[in-house]
């Protein structure tokens, strides 16, 4: 039985550079024991199809319902929609969420970001404070 715990890495995923930093996020998760869920490489990028996007939203949901912990990438000018929902529903469920960003444009997130996100969430500004909360949670 795995007992290494179970953490969920949301973020945007529609440019190679959003993956590629949701890539190194989720190396930083295993390099410390985590077992990750990357959804673009454990269910796929969703095709323009009703199938797809019903079977990657399903497989996204069903992992949260059983995950420990959810790190977000909270880069851009805007929170992307999955990911704020993904923060939502990791919340409902008591879920702990850390909200990484290392975009310079989020330079006082706590006013920046939306209240509904910044009380659902433990800010990280580096990669540094990042590995440090998640060895805490271990």
């Amino acid at each position: 039985m795995n007992d290494k715990k179970k953490i969920y890495i949301a973020g945007p995923l529609f440019t190679s550079g959003e993956r590629w930093f949701l890539e190194i996020i989720d190396q930083i998760c295993q390099d410390l024991g985590y077992d990750t869920y990357l959804p673009h490489r454990d269910a796929g990028l969703s095709k323009p199809t009703e199938e797809s996007r019903r079977y990657c939203f399903e497989q996204d949901k069903k992992i949260l319902d059983d995950v420990h912990l959810v790190v977000a990438v909270l880069n851009g000018v805007d929170l992307d929609s999955g990911t704020a929902w993904e923060i939502g529903y990791a919340h409902a469920l008591n879920v702990p969420v850390i909200g990484v960003f290392d975009d310079k444009r989020l330079f006082n997130p706590a006013v920046q970001l939306n209240p509904m996100i910044c009380y659902s969430i433990a800010l990280c500004p580096t990669i540094e404070c990042l590995k440090d909360m998640l060895i805490e949670h271990l």
